[in-house]
C-alpha cells in the first residue's frame, strides 16, 4: 500500500470516517422541522396593535385665514372734480369680481381616547389656534371635537367628541415602572398618511429638552415623525406610558430620538382639565438655582445635590414657613431632590393646600420644616415680581480690596446709590471694581452688584467681607458662598479663591 507523504493511512481513514458521520448528523438535524432553529426574536406586536389601535385617532385642525383683498372701491375725490368722472368711468368698465372665500390651512396630528364617553388626549401644539377640530377614528369615521382644556406648560390638551355608542379607549400605565430597555410601540399619523405603528425600546428617562418648566421626558427610538405628536406610546401590556410630543432631528425627520411625556405626569393634568378645564398646581414661592460643586464645598455638603433657595417670594408659602434664603432643599414630601430642576415638577404635582415636610440644609445642619402649599399664580401675577431697574452707571472706584476674589467693595453711600441706581432698601456692600481675570469676574460679578451675604452670614461692612473670606481660606475652604443681588434679584455664587 502506498503512503501519502506525512500521513498515516490508518489515522487518515479514521478522520475521514468521523467527517462523514458528522456530515450525516448535520443533514439529519437540518431535515427535522424545528430541529435546529435560530434564536427567536421578540414576539410580534400584531395582537397588541389589534387591541389598542381602535382607540388611537387622527386629529385634523383647520384654521381659517384672512380673506383675500376685495376688489378696489371708487376712491374718494372732491365732488365736481375732473377726476370724479374719470374714476367712475374706469371702475364701471372694470369687470365685477367674484367674492373670494377665506383660505383654510389644515394640519394633522394624533391622539388617543381615554374614556368611553369620548375624551381625547393630544398635544396642546396640535390644536393651538385651531378654528375647527375633527377627530378621525380608526375606521375613518369623523367627529367634530371641542376643547375641554389646554395646558401649555406640559403641552397637553383634552378634547371631547360625542357619539351614539361608547368609544374604544385605552388605559394609563404607571410610568414609574417603565425601565430603560423595555420594548414599546408608538401609534400615530405620520405625515398625514393615516394610522401607522412603529416599535422600539425606551432609550432613556428624565430628559430635559428645555421645552417647559416641567420637562421629564422619556426618550424612545421608535420612529416618531411629524404628525405623531399627541399619539400614545404603549407598554407591552397595552397601556399608555407616554404621550409622544417631540423629536430631535436636524432635518425634521426621524433619526431615532423621540420624546414622550410620562403618563404619571400627564394623567393628573388631564384629570384636572376634565374636572375643571384648568390645571391648579402647587406653589412653594421660592426662586432656586443649581448647587454646584463649589457651592456644595463652601457650605459643607458632601455632594452637589438639592436646590439652593436664591430668594423667597414675599407672602408665599415658603415665606410663611421657616424656609429662608440660602437654604438647600434636599427632600420634598418624602422625595429626594437629586437635581435642582426636579423640584418645580414635584412641587407642581403636589395638591394645593397640602402640608408637606421639607428637609433643608442650613449652616451645616439638616433641618425639617413643614410648609402648606399654595396655588401657582398665573403668568401675569408672576411677571409683577422683580421689575428690572435701570442699568448701573460707571464711575470712580474706591473701597476695601478682597484679593482672594479679585474685587473691591465699598459701603453703600448716597453717591454710590445714585451712581449705580441702587434701591433705597439696598443692604450689604457694593462692588466698585472687579479684576478682569479674577475669580469674581469669572462668576459674572460686575460693578454695581451688592454682596449681601458671605458664607450664609449677613455682611454689613467691607471689612466684614474681607475678614470672612480670609478666615474661610485659612480654614481650608477653596471657595466662598456669596449672595449677590443685582437689580433687585439675588443669586448665590461660589467663586474659587486665587491660588
Amino acid at each position: 500500500m502506498s503512503r501519502v507523504k506525512g500521513r498515516d493511512p490508518q489515522i487518515f481513514g479514521l478522520r475521514g470516517a468521523w467527517l462523514m458521520l458528522l456530515s450525516a448528523l448535520l443533514l439529519l438535524i437540518l431535515a427535522v422541522p424545528g430541529g435546529w432553529a435560530a434564536p427567536a426574536g421578540p414576539p410580534g406586536f400584531a395582537d397588541l396593535v389589534a387591541r389598542v389601535a381602535p382607540a388611537v385617532v387622527n386629529i385634523a385642525t383647520r384654521k381659517v385665514g384672512a380673506p383675500r383683498a376685495e376688489a378696489p372701491s371708487l376712491p374718494q375725490v372732491p365732488p365736481g372734480s375732473p377726476f370724479e368722472e374719470f374714476f367712475k368711468e374706469f371702475f364701471e368698465r372694470e369687470p365685477q369680481r367674484e367674492p373670494v372665500p377665506p383660505r383654510r390651512s389644515v394640519s394633522l396630528g394624533s391622539g388617543f381616547i381615554i374614556d368611553p364617553e369620548g375624551y381625547v388626549v393630544t398635544n396642546n401644539h396640535v390644536i393651538a389656534d385651531a378654528d375647527e377640530i375633527s377627530v378621525i377614528m380608526y375606521d375613518e369615521k369623523e367627529f367634530p371635537a371641542k376643547v375641554v382644556g389646554r395646558d401649555p406648560k406640559t403641552d397637553l390638551a383634552l378634547l371631547k367628541i360625542d357619539g351614539d355608542k361608547p368609544f374604544p379607549f385605552v388605559e394609563w400605565a404607571d410610568s414609574d415602572q417603565v425601565r430603560v430597555g423595555d420594548w414599546m410601540i408608538a401609534i400615530g399619523n405620520p405625515f398625514g398618511l393615516g394610522s401607522s405603528v412603529t416599535a422600539g425600546i425606551v432609550s432613556a428617562r428624565g430628559r430635559d429638552i428645555r421645552s417647559g418648566p416641567y420637562d421629564d421626558y422619556f426618550q424612545v427610538d421608535a420612529a416618531i415623525n411629524r404628525g405623531n405628536s399627541g399619539g400614545p406610546s404603549f407598554t407591552m401590556d397595552g397601556k399608555v406610558f407616554g404621550v409622544n410630543t417631540a423629536i430631535f432631528s436636524p432635518s425634521g425627520g426621524n433619526i431615532g430620538i423621540g420624546f414622550a411625556i410620562p403618563s404619571n405626569l400627564a394623567r393628573p393634568v388631564i384629570e384636572s382639565l376634565k374636572r375643571t378645564g384648568r390645571v391648579a398646581r402647587g406653589w412653594l414661592g421660592v426662586r432656586i438655582q443649581t448647587v454646584t460643586e463649589e457651592i456644595a464645598e463652601s457650605i459643607g455638603l458632601k455632594e452637589p445635590a438639592g436646590a439652593l433657595v436664591a430668594s423667597v417670594t414675599p407672602g408665599g408659602p415658603a415665606a410663611a414657613s421657616a424656609i429662608e434664603q440660602g437654604d438647600v432643599i434636599l427632600e420634598f414630601d418624602g422625595k429626594k431632590i437629586d437635581k435642582m430642576r426636579s423640584l418645580p415638577r414635584i412641587v407642581a404635582e403636589t395638591p394645593v393646600g397640602r402640608e408637606v415636610e421639607v428637609v433643608i440644609w442650613r449652616k451645616g445642619e439638616r433641618k425639617t420644616v413643614r410648609v402648606k402649599l399654595g396655588e401657582l399664580p398665573d403668568e401675569e401675577q408672576l411677571a409683577e415680581l422683580g421689575r428690572p431697574q435701570q442699568p448701573p452707571r460707571p464711575g470712580p472706584t474706591g473701597g476695601v480690596r478682597v484679593p482672594e476674589l479679585g474685587l473691591v467693595v465699598s459701603p453703600i453711600t448716597p453717591e454710590l446709590k445714585n451712581r449705580f441706581s441702587l434701591p433705597d432698601r439696598a443692604k450689604g456692600v457694593v462692588v466698585v471694581e472687579v479684576e478682569p481675570d479674577g475669580p469674581a469676574a469669572q462668576e459674572g460679578i460686575r460693578p454695581g452688584d451688592l454682596i449681601v451675604e458671605a458664607m450664609q452670614e449677613e455682611i454689613k461692612a467691607p471689612n466684614e467681607l474681607a475678614a470672612r473670606i480670609e478666615a474661610s481660606k485659612r480654614a481650608g475652604r477653596k471657595a466662598a458662598l456669596l449672595l449677590v443681588e443685582r437689580q433687585g434679584e439675588g443669586r448665590f455664587i461660589a467663586p474659587r479663591f486665587k491660588e
